[in-house]
């Protein structure tokens, strides 16, 4: 079955995209959904997947082998590659996973190309630096700061935080950036017990996903967590990749990220938009559909 049928139905190939996902899968157990939705979704081209460091030594090297075990578990073939080792001041070398964003920037397909970003923004930043001349040519949807300033950190937001050099040249340069903050993408709220009934059933990947939440949640990582429920805060990227109406959004300076991740107001900041919402039901029931689909289809 070709990857854009795996959940049954096609879209007029006019509507597809092109997508780069940029993850920090094993960080903790959300990524992992958005990853299975935007392969399930028909409108998006999944041309590769970039693996993002989370500070924490190997950390880069855990998340590449994290997207291996989705893509083998899911029975399908995409491009991955090992992105920047750790923080721009901690890694000056060009990794793979930056040379193939640029490679791909700078194709003329004719599809617009969307970066998707869950996690730290070190690969899209060395892009950047490396070859200036994409930021016209792609669209940068990143989960991560706490939006427009003034806003101060109620708590230390976990992307922007990762990299607060790479966030604020992402912020400063030219790309196209859709900004959904971090009192957006909390509200993506889904029970424990919803993902065991409905998405622990479906197939190897639905088992995969469950479980490695479940992991996640009985250890002693997850202290932040409210115990019986999540917050999939990736899933509002390929959603929005999906169906940029999904929520509401707003033009507003870009702000600076401060050391403790407080968005300040930056001077001769350039405009990006900032979502103020998103339809949280929306994003979980097309990703459990798609993946009830996918496993009816496996069977």
């Amino acid at each position: 079955m070709k990857r854009h049928m795996l959940c049954g139905f096609d879209v007029p190939d006019y509507k597809k995209i092109r997508v780069i996902i940029d993850t920090d899968a094993a960080c903790e157990a959300d990524d992992p959904f958005a990853i299975v939705h935007a392969i399930l979704s028909p409108k998006l081209i999944v041309r590769g997947i970039v693996a993002e460091h989370f500070v924490r030594p190997d950390s880069m090297e855990r998340s590449y082998e994290e997207i291996v075990t989705i893509t083998e578990t899911m029975g399908v073939t995409i491009p991955t590659f090992r992105g920047q080792r750790g923080p721009l001041a901690l890694d000056g070398d060009i990794s793979e996973g930056v040379r193939f964003i640029i490679d791909e920037a700078m194709e003329d397909s004719g599809r617009p190309l969307f970066v998707l970003c869950q996690g730290a923004v070190t690969n899209v930043a060395m892009a950047l630096q490396t070859c200036p001349e994409i930021a016209g040519r792609m669209t940068v949807i990143w989960i991560g700061t706490h939006g427009e300033a003034p806003c101060k950190a109620h708590f230390r937001e976990f992307n922007a935080g990762n990299d607060i050099l790479a966030a604020n040249r992402v912020l400063r340069s030219k790309v196209d950036l859709w900004l959904v903050p971090s009192q957006v993408y909390g509200t993506v709220t889904i029970g424990i017990a919803e993902i065991k009934r409905r998405i622990s059933v479906c197939g190897k990947i639905g088992w995969h996903l469950y479980d490695n939440l479940i992991t996640y949640n009985n250890s002693g990582e997850a202290g932040w967590t409210q115990g019986e429920s999540w917050s999939l805060g990736d899933s509002p990227a390929i959603a929005i990749a999906l169906n940029p109406g999904c929520g509401h959004y707003k033009t507003i300076s870009a702000p600076e990220i401060a050391s403790d991740t407080s968005s300040v107001a930056a001077a001769d900041a350039r405009e990006i938009r900032v979502y103020t919402d998103v339809d949280s039901r929306y994003i979980l029931e097309d990703f459990m559909a798609k993946l009830e689909l996918f496993c009816s289809e496996e069977d």
